[in-house]
């Protein structure tokens, strides 16, 4: 909106706070936080920070950064007191020289967004976050025991888990997500809210707007909610199941084709080639977590293996048996991102895999229509020429290294700054003493 027009209905709104927001490298929300009186100078001038102590963003020479506001993206804090009413408005980081910092996560997605335009494409995305509301053992300690007992679609007129649920699905609303539905996911405590379909770079912001809301929602329950990819163990993690498509400018589905026998286009073919060729880099970024490599193992519902179905969900991609047929819902299911990454990045990076299936024209492997890929010994995966993804948070970033067409999405210095971060989070984990190690040597060693 037009800032006069923001400026009205802030007033309107009766808003005394006004949150700056933006991301920094692993996706945790950052703010600045300003009185509402001083928006119009921020929307003139912009909005000078400190970059230097956030992760991943700059060097103490090079700390200073501005914010400018995205006045599309206003929405009032539901949870905020009416004395002390707060909105969000999320922001693009410019350095000294005026330029978009080239290490802004939301900045890397709108370039990627870029290119696509100038090949002819709007790239839309709808993920599937999955979270665990847990308890609070002790009023202050958090543990991973789940808050409920239900199971896959599970409903009971008494279920406090629906009621926090639907708490949850009013904030998401009044923040601006249309919501398509919400359910019980199969693990106990796990749950799954479903938002619309649409523009990348909304519904990175959506993404993004989604995991505070449901923290801050189940705070207000006395509840905990994680988005941790892996929290109990022997039961299924939670994922970002992402949905894709390419449209035309003019808004026609360029993955429909209704001459394909599973009606998808030769274009749709080579983007989902595309992401298979390049996903054991992918997962670097789409399952940046050490935690995020114990939610992929066999026997979960989480892929393990690098091919793709049209109604298996052992495969690493799927395409929907409901949307075929549907010239405008038609799409590809990317299955392994888990809600832990930074959307923004991971909507780039799987962008660029596409893109560079498109470019070369690649032509997929056999599907894996109606086997259990888990099933399949090593030696039938080598037969199938049917790849795993990495095993580690490790194995993924020197696959990272090894794939330029991923790695330039982040560009030179925030591909070395993501590296250090996430090889620290490894070489932590590495070097730590567990329960388990524990339990298993203590006594036999």
């Amino acid at each position: 909106m037009a800032d006069k027009d923001l400026l009205k209905r802030v007033q309107e709104d009766g808003v005394k706070f006004v949150s700056l927001q933006f991301t920094d490298l692993l996706g945790a929300v950052k703010s600045v936080d300003i009185p509402a009186h001083r928006l119009p100078t921020a929307l003139d001038q912009g909005v000078w920070f400190d970059g230097s102590s956030v992760e991943g963003f700059a060097r103490i020479q090079e700390s200073d950064m501005l914010l400018q506001l995205d006045t599309s993206t206003y929405q009032i804090l539901p949870w905020s007191a009416p004395e002390r009413r707060r909105a969000r408005i999320i922001c693009d980081i410019y350095d000294t020289e005026g330029k978009p910092f080239e290490g802004d996560p939301r900045g890397i997605l709108k370039k990627m967004l870029a290119k696509a335009k100038l090949l002819g494409y709007q790239f839309n995305v709808g993920p599937e976050l999955e979270f665990f509301l847990l308890k609070r053992t002790d009023g202050e300690r958090v543990e991973a025991v789940p808050h409920d007992v239900g199971s896959y679609f599970d409903f009971s007129a008494k279920d406090e888990a629906q009621r926090v649920r639907s708490a949850i699905i009013l904030a998401l609303e009044s923040m601006g997500l249309e919501v398509e539905m919400g359910h019980h996911e199969v693990a106990l405590g796990q749950h799954e809210i479903d938002f619309k379909y649409g523009d990348a770079l909304k519904t990175a912001d959506n993404s993004i707007t989604f995991k505070y809301v449901v923290k801050a929602v189940a705070a207000e329950h006395d509840l905990y909610a994680t988005f941790m990819p892996k929290p109990i163990f022997g039961i299924n993690g939670s994922g970002m199941h992402t949905h894709q498509s390419l449209f035309s400018l003019e808004g026609k589905n360029l993955f429909f084709d209704p001459n394909d026998p599973i009606k998808i286009s030769a274009l749709a073919y080579s983007y989902m080639t595309g992401q298979l060729k390049h996903a054991r880099a992918l997962a670097a970024i789409v399952a940046p977590t050490v935690n995020s490599y114990k939610r992929l193992v066999p026997g979960y519902e989480a892929p393990v293996y690098v091919c793709w179905a049209q109604m298996n969900r052992s495969a690493l991609i799927r395409i929907p048996r409901y949307t075929t047929g549907n010239d405008q819902a038609t799409r590809i299911e990317l299955r392994f991102p888990d809600p832990s990454c930074n959307p923004y990045l991971a909507f780039a990076a799987i962008l660029a895999a596409g893109l560079d299936g498109i470019e070369k024209k690649m032509v997929p492997p056999p599907n894996v229509n109606n086997v259990d890929v888990y099933h399949f010994t090593p030696e039938e995966l080598k037969e199938r020429g049917i790849a795993t993804l990495p095993g580690t948070l490790e194995e993924a970033l020197h696959e990272l290294e090894k794939d330029e067409v991923v790695r330039n999405v982040l560009g030179k210095q925030l591909y070395e700054d993501y590296v250090r971060v996430k090889m620290g989070e490894w070489d932590e984990y590495r070097i730590r003493v567990s329960q388990w190690e524990l339990e298993r040597y203590l006594e036999t060693a």
